[in-house]
């Protein structure tokens, strides 16, 4: 089965609010950004990328968490992320039943994702260009 298709399945699988959730998850991201890619990773867990991974989703037993793997490195002046705040890399939402997402939030962390990856990315690819590469050192 391809990604979207094992989402699809996911989806349909959770009959409670967390399929409603989640299918409210992937469109949002999918709004945001309709060039981005669905993964299937981790033995079961939605995940989507441009130009790297931006983000995972997982239903759990009494929310929905949406992680964003370079989260803490994002703007969030919606103060958006409500969970794994303390961490050096990955920022969450994590979001339960009767909760409202704000979209445009959503959408601008994602976006905000993709612009990460992707100057990031260029960045690399310009030190390549100028012939700019790491050195090993010798005792």
């Amino acid at each position: 089965m391809k990604p979207s298709e094992l989402i699809d399945k996911l989806i349909a699988d959770l009959t409670d609010w967390r399929g409603e959730m989640l299918a409210n998850i992937r469109k949002i991201i999918h709004d945001a950004d309709p060039e981005i890619i669905e993964e299937w990773k981790w033995r079961g867990s939605p995940c989507w990328s441009h130009d790297g991974l931006i983000s995972v989703a997982n239903a759990h037993k009494n929310k929905v968490k949406l992680t964003l793997f370079q989260g803490a490195s994002l703007p969030d002046p919606d103060k958006f992320f409500n969970a794994g705040l303390e961490g050096n890399k990955w920022r969450a939402i994590d979001l339960y039943e009767g909760d409202i997402i704000d979209e445009r939030a959503l959408k601008n962390i994602i976006q905000a994702a993709v612009a990460y990856n992707r100057a990031g990315r260029e960045a690399k690819t310009s030190a390549g260009i100028r012939g700019i590469r790491p050195t090993a050192q010798t005792k």
